[in-house]
């Protein structure tokens, strides 16, 4: 049986709840079930990713692996004037992600997608791009997240990416240094890092 949150079709007994969260000073609501990430509650990395991210002059967001949303809603239900692209591979997390966009009152400002990492989003590019990689996955596939990332970054775009110190945030680093002339670690908290990365 596949019921990896990782998985396109997960095949777990539904267990839809309603978890509420204190995001971008927003009380947001969020539909969850079985078979997606972190279902009984934001996880303390996505926390510190909306936490940590610098919108300044972004009009487009890219939310990798969104789940069932709480970082793309978040931070477009904070910003009127963004635009978020939702993707994920599982199709159960993008139908949350819809329904939760339209719950909190963003659906007009997102648009979700199933794709596995970049696959359907081809020709387009954005500002920023947010992402709490799948790392069970494998480093093969997270670290080629990162390289197709530089394609579909903008100019002066950024790649935020949060990893846990205990799950290879110092090789993370190292492989992002490795593609992109500027990396810095942005902040750390509780084992968590949060890399920021740009083409120049």
């Amino acid at each position: 049986m596949s019921n990896h949150y990782y998985s396109s079709k997960p095949e777990s007994k539904h267990e839809k709840r309603i978890i509420e969260a204190q995001l971008c000073g927003n009380l947001l609501s969020f539909q969850t079930d079985a078979g997606v990430f972190s279902k009984k509650g934001i996880d303390f990395g996505s926390r510190l990713l909306i936490e940590t991210v610098e919108l300044s002059g972004v009009k487009s967001l890219l939310d990798l692996g969104c789940g069932y949303g709480p970082v793309g809603i978040s931070l477009a239900k904070a910003n009127p004037s963004l635009k978020v692209q939702m993707v994920d591979v599982n199709e159960r997390a993008t139908l949350l992600a819809k329904e939760n966009a339209r719950i909190n009152h963003v659906a007009a400002q997102i648009e979700v997608k199933i794709s596995d990492g970049f696959d359907k989003l081809e020709g387009v590019q954005f500002d920023a791009i947010l992402c709490n990689p799948p790392i069970r996955v494998g480093k093969v596939f997270v670290y080629e997240l990162f390289a197709q990332s530089r394609d579909f970054l903008s100019e002066n775009g950024s790649l935020w990416i949060v990893i846990r110190k205990q799950q290879g945030a110092a090789s993370a680093k190292e492989e992002l240094a490795r593609l992109f002339p500027y990396v810095e670690q942005v902040s750390q908290k509780k084992g968590y890092c949060i890399f920021l990365a740009k083409n120049n």
